[in-house]
């Protein structure tokens, strides 16, 4: 089957005439016309019902459009391959991230890349909100939850715990709480849609209703009130690493129960023919990722 005569008819459907199709092709419409019955002898079936002004698909059109498709998908993701081995990644690399996570590790890897890749390009959208990757063609979506990796295509990057966490200059004012119930004599600094911080005690879900006297729309600007002394806060372990490390903030453990496990999530629009670029920017974050031992995942 010529692969050229597939894209045609993908193209005879997607223009909406024989006449479109060939002006975006650069072919009269009597060859175009030639082709498609070429291509349906060949199949044995009517692919289109057509007249001087419309076309529509068949039963059978129907049923060939998405295999025609995923051949012609096919046929780019092996011609990339084999560029790619030999010229490095190519093409536009399109990433989501939350705001934090997005800064601390996207972009530094987004860098290696291109330093080593001359023909990548990288377009980055950071947001704390969950977008539509599909429908904003995206490539991949770094996402922080509980999801499980039957509920989307997903794939596990890393663990990143919640970490309940204050700055020295605050636990030396107000003391270092030791119970869940102690938060209710602490100054809590909350997230606009996080109206109660999640725990697990006795391996059992726990929601613990916080009332503070700062509250924000942004995980950044609640961890700049917490490094600045302003209260406790509930935040990722990526959301928060570097200060732990130089230690302008400090975990705060209780001993009756235990921050929400959460882990770093890349997910993915489609299970098919995943782009090398995309690939090979999994396998650099999961390398990051993976020199932290907190956020090490089996």
């Amino acid at each position: 089957m010529d692969l050229s005569d597939v894209a045609l008819f993908c193209s005879i459907v997607s223009a909406g005439s024989l006449s479109a199709a060939g002006r975006l092709s650069g072919h009269s419409p009597m060859a175009v016309s030639r082709r498609l019955v070429a291509l349906e002898a060949e199949l044995g079936v009517r692919l289109l019902h057509r007249t001087t002004r419309t076309i529509a698909l068949t039963a059978d059109g129907e049923t060939f459009l998405p295999l025609a498709q995923a051949m012609l998908d096919a046929k780019a993701a092996a011609m990339a391959a084999f560029s790619e081995r030999h010229e490095g990644l190519s093409g536009v690399l399109r990433v989501t991230a939350p705001n934090r996570i997005g800064r601390a590790l996207v972009v530094p890897q987004a860098v290696r890349l291109m330093a080593e890749n001359p023909l990548l390009h990288v377009d980055l959208m950071f947001s704390d909100r969950i977008m539509d990757i599909a429908a904003s063609g995206l490539d991949v979506a770094l996402r922080v939850a509980t999801l499980q990796a039957s509920e989307l295509v997903a794939v596990k990057l890393a663990d990143n715990p919640r970490v309940l966490c204050a700055a020295p200059s605050y636990l030396a004012r107000h003391g270092r709480p030791e119970r869940l119930v102690d938060l209710d004599e602490h100054t809590c600094l909350t997230l606009h849609a996080m109206d109660a911080w999640p725990f697990t005690q006795g391996g059992k879900p726990v929601a613990k209703r916080i009332g503070g006297r700062l509250a924000a729309n942004s995980v950044d600007t609640v961890r700049g009130a917490c490094v600045a002394g302003a209260g406790l806060a509930l935040l990722t372990y990526w959301d928060v690493a570097r200060d732990l490390t130089d230690r302008t903030l400090v975990e705060v453990t209780l001993t009756d129960t235990e921050p929400e496990r959460l882990a770093i999530w890349a997910v993915l629009p489609t299970k098919q023919h995943t782009p090398a670029r995309v690939r090979r920017f999994l396998d650099v974050m999961k390398e990051e990722l993976a020199a932290h031992p907190r956020s090490r995942t089996p």
